[in-house]
């Protein structure tokens, strides 16, 4: 048990998730969505070499107005939820003679707001409550490009905060309620503050279209490690 008297024990979902209660601060599903956005810049920009450095990507990005058909799966690793499918690796699909760099800039950041979709997809089935809205942190939030898509294929407002980082004042804040700075969770709330908010613009058929692509593009991730 945590301090709070809740079981610091996993429960699995029915889509691939797992649900866990985070000690006395908040319930929070999933815990184990492994979503690291800035991974899939490192790998990009180190690995691959194709951009040159992360703050380049929305400007690269901004040059075209689609991803010229290039979807890219950055299983680097393998795939996590909701797939969980160790034997992935990454892939990038839809390549022709008409794609350029910033093409696949742009579709690196699809690639973010692609995988937060499907997590989120098996969030809304396992808890039975639909997304209304997505609050965003972490340094990728200042990316306006990829805020303002995520928000088209949620179909939901994003709302980024004027403090974005949030781990580092989370664990600011949990100190100050270990030392008694704060008494209660409900005394942090008055601290957070609205920087900016997307709405879906996407014509909500396109969306469709392009999910169906992208889940395309996943599956040709599967299967490629054999034993």
């Amino acid at each position: 048990m945590t301090a709070a008297g809740l079981p610091n024990t996993f429960v699995p979902g029915r889509n691939l998730l797992f649900f866990t209660y985070a000690a006395a601060l908040a319930y929070r599903l999933p815990l184990t969505a492994f979503v690291w956005p800035q991974r899939r810049f490192d790998g990009m920009q180190f690995g691959v070499g194709i951009l040159v450095i992360s703050s380049d990507v929305e400007e690269l990005a901004s040059e075209v107005e689609d991803n010229g058909g290039v979807y890219i799966v950055p299983a680097f690793s393998g795939l996590f939820a909701p797939y969980w499918k160790s034997d992935a690796r990454g892939v990038i699909v839809g390549l022709t003679r008409y794609v350029n760099r910033s093409h696949i800039a742009r579709a690196v950041l699809e690639a973010t707001a692609w995988q937060t979709r499907e997590v989120v997809d098996a969030m809304n089935q396992d808890s039975g409550v639909a997304l209304t809205a997505l609050k965003v942190d972490g340094g990728m939030v200042a990316n306006e490009i990829l805020m303002q898509f995520q928000s088209d294929v949620l179909g939901v407002p994003v709302i980024r905060p004027t403090v974005a980082e949030t781990t580092c004042l989370g664990a600011a804040y949990a100190a100050g309620l270990a030392v008694g700075f704060w008494e209660k969770v409900d005394d942090l709330r008055a601290n957070w503050g609205k920087d900016k908010e997307w709405t879906p613009q996407m014509d909500p058929e396109k969306v469709a279209k392009e999910y169906a692509m992208w889940k395309k593009a996943v599956t040709r991730t599967f299967g490629w490690i054999e034993d």
